[in-house]
């Protein structure tokens, strides 16, 4: 058993080398932990796609950041949220 990666560290895939922090884990009834990987921006402020890896396939190369240091006025999803059901 592989332990779980905590949201947040800087990792990398050991096939692909892609680095990059962890800012989710999908955890799957059958014990198939995945993680999603955001890499940083391009030395020409192009934004790269983030992808996912399975856990066993993740080192940790970094501490990466803590969620307080990134901490926005808003909670949730990038959607205000509307009691009625509408956004």
């Amino acid at each position: 058993m592989v332990k779980k990666i905590e949201l947040g560290k800087k990792v990398r895939d050991k096939i692909t080398g892609f680095e990059g922090i962890v800012t989710a884990r999908t955890e799957y009834l059958h014990g198939c932990n995945r993680y999603y990987v955001e890499p940083k921006v391009g030395k020409d402020g192009s934004h790269r796609e983030g992808q996912t890896f399975d856990e066993g396939s993740l080192e940790i190369v970094d501490e990466g950041i803590k969620a307080k240091e990134v901490e926005t006025e808003k909670k949730g999803g990038s959607q205000k949220y509307d009691p009625k059901g509408r956004f």
